[in-house]
């Protein structure tokens, strides 16, 4: 009997001292077994230790994430928000006189709120700034103004011999998206021209008139309408030109001028 406890006795200070073996290998440094696996030499800087390391790509990100509820992206999500209120424009309700003036101050509101929430990021000194917002502010004109455009075609107020205006406007906004992901994608950026503001200001004002529909303030709000329906669309055409030429044109220059240094 005693022989046994003395070995049972044995066998625990064994165990005990491969637990602890165990855990002392576990509590090392994570960030030395790194630099261990990645530097043959196995030296270290001070440096090097005083900076936590990420155990994934995905943790560095949570490290620096940002607030979205801020006042400009408050802002630019009540614009995106108003977006389906817009798809009663085909209705019965959305016909009459009363439902086309509700609509086309809707309208108006969320394309002058635009310019509101770029006044609240500029006041803040661009600390208000996140790249969801840049992401969704740019998203929110193209939806309200692309779903205000199909919505005039689903009720007439855009006859099918203009419908071609609608297909020119939506696909060049399509066109201009890409361009710019691939010019980001090589680094470099597709910022705003006069002619594309120019474009915005006067799609905006023609959806407002063909929401209307009824004579305004005097006008022929129809008629109005279409006709700057068509200088927008020309207006589309010039700024999506301008934006394409722009950037391929950069890069041919910047192909010649390496290959003249070469």
């Amino acid at each position: 009997m005693g022989v046994a406890l003395s070995r049972l006795w044995e066998w625990s200070e064994f165990w005990g001292d491969v637990s602890k073996v165990v855990d002392d290998s576990e509590m090392e440094d994570p960030e030395r077994m790194t630099s261990e696996r990645t530097d043959p030499s196995g030296s270290d800087s001070e440096g090097d230790r005083s900076k936590p390391a990420a155990r994934s790509g995905f943790a560095m990100r949570r490290e620096h994430r940002e607030t979205f509820w801020n006042w400009p992206n408050t802002v630019t999500m009540v614009r995106i928000a108003m977006v389906p209120a817009l798809l009663l424009v085909p209705t019965e309700w959305g016909q009459t006189k009363l439902g086309s003036q509700v609509m086309a101050w809707a309208f108006i509101v969320a394309a002058l709120s635009d310019i509101l929430d770029g006044w609240l990021a500029r006041r803040s000194g661009g600390a208000s700034i996140t790249r969801m917002g840049k992401l969704l502010d740019p998203l929110a004109d193209k939806l309200l103004v692309s779903t205000a455009l199909i919505m005039l075609v689903a009720c007439g107020r855009i006859p099918i011999w203009a419908s071609f205006m609608v297909v020119v406007i939506i696909g060049r906004e399509l066109a201009v998206t890409g361009l710019r992901g691939m010019a980001s994608s090589d680094g470099h950026v597709v910022g705003a021209s006069w002619q594309g503001k120019l474009k915005s200001l006067m799609q905006n004002f023609s959806v407002g008139a063909l929401l209307f529909h009824y004579t305004t303030l005097g006008l022929p709000a129809q008629k109005v309408g279409l006709t700057l329906l068509g200088i927008a669309t020309a207006l589309t055409l010039w700024s999506g030109y301008v934006y394409f030429a722009d950037y391929f044109g950069g890069l041919n220059r910047n192909e010649q001028s390496q290959g003249a240094e070469g």
